[in-house]
């Protein structure tokens, strides 16, 4: 696209001499021209055709002078149009006042032309720049909208009613995920496999941004799948781990805290694959403390790898509480971590609270010892207590 320069002069000879000294530019269709006599006539051909790149502007013009025009033009808050202003030389309380108002550059009269050429190439060079910034912008803007829409969409693939199942007195439930980003590779799950088990789960996806939010929605959908149709926790896990090791891309892989509650008699089966480990609140017990690990690894790194499982039973009044290393790993402005001695002694002195404020006193507990920081990484919580 040729770069499209209006003079405003109200001199006859600038459009002959324009033409003449640029009649290789022009032809090469680099440069196209076009003319106006003074400042009320250029306004209305840029209002008409907004595309101009350059304004060669004359200040000494009759209906309306350059200064004014240039006001008019800064109106209309285009970076990417430029104002070249032409006077006489000598004149250089008005060039001062364009330069304040806006200008681009100046040139004198009588004119030097290549000097001009010189100006009007310097003017491309930065119209270039800013066209590519607000190109940049554009999608960058694109971007996020997209981001967004991501971002409630992932949320909604996560069970968001609570209680989720109010027919059933024998349990309560509540969890959260909390994104560093728009979008976070870190999910929750939980599900009714028959009348007597629940199925939850919490899992932690490598990686950040978008890959890790798209190989997350796949971990969510594969082990729901398969959990819904298998009764074995570890076997469940070993059947997840297989089809995500096909569907890893990049060495994506997948830490998951896998547990079958039956909500009759208090019975967990759990599978823990490269997870943090829950932590156990018994309501009869002075202290919080985390489950045994089952030693087993990720999900989506290695082949036909054996996963174990273990038991414990919870009675009326205890509870489990599930989380990513998001909490235990926060940073306070001193760079400490929030850590498991922390986690331990907040989860015991919530003993007695319900999923729901569980969920939210541990958040406001991490939010507030690392205050005045970012958050670097997903934050998600998952918290059971059993009635019985």
């Amino acid at each position: 696209m040729p770069v499209k320069i209006l003079s405003v002069d109200d001199e006859q000879d600038m459009e002959i001499l324009l033409t003449q000294y640029f009649r290789k530019k022009i032809k090469k269709r680099e440069y196209e021209f076009a003319f106006a006599h003074n400042g009320v006539e250029a306004l209305q051909m840029i209002l008409a055709h907004p595309d101009f790149d350059i304004i060669l502007s004359d200040i000494n013009m009759p209906e309306m002078d350059g200064l004014t025009l240039l006001t008019k033009i800064n109106e209309m808050r285009n970076p990417a149009l430029k104002c070249i202003m032409v006077s006489a030389y000598g004149d250089m309380e008005n060039i001062r006042t364009a330069m304040n108002r806006g200008a681009f550059d100046f040139t004198t009269k009588p004119i030097n032309l290549e000097d001009m050429e010189c100006t009007i190439e310097k003017a491309i060079e930065q119209i270039a720049f800013i066209k590519n910034a607000q190109k940049e912008h554009t999608q960058l803007k694109s971007i996020q909208s997209d981001l967004k829409v991501a971002r409630e969409i992932q949320q909604t693939i996560l069970p968001k009613k609570f209680p989720p199942f109010p027919e059933l007195d024998t349990f309560d439930i509540y969890a959260s995920m909390d994104a560093a980003a728009y979008v976070g590779g870190d999910f929750y799950d939980f599900f009714l496999i028959d009348h007597d088990r629940l199925g939850f789960v919490v899992a932690d996806v490598s990686g950040k941004g978008i890959p890790a939010a798209i190989f997350m929605a796949i971990s969510r959908t594969v082990i729901r799948a398969i959990a819904l149709n298998e009764n074995s926790a570890s076997m469940c896990m070993k059947r997840s781990n297989h089809l995500l090791c096909r569907e890893s891309v990049n060495d994506m892989f997948v830490t998951a805290f896998y547990g079958i509650l039956n909500i009759r008699s208090g019975l967990v089966t759990y599978c823990n694959a490269g997870h943090n480990p829950p932590v156990l609140i018994r309501k009869e017990e002075a202290e919080a403390s985390f489950l045994p690990l089952t030693n087993d690894l990720i999900l989506g790194a290695i082949h036909d790898t054996v996963f174990h499982e273990k038991e414990l039973i919870l009675h009326p009044g205890d509870s489990l509480f599930l989380y990513t290393d998001g909490v235990t790993e926060a940073m306070n402005y001193l760079k400490e971590p929030y850590g498991n001695a922390r986690l331990l002694e907040n989860c015991q002195l919530m003993k007695t609270c319900h999923p729901h404020e569980m969920v939210k006193r541990i958040t406001d507990s991490v939010s507030n010892f690392a205050a005045g920081t970012i958050q670097s990484d997903d934050i998600t919580l998952l918290s059971i207590l059993y009635k019985g």
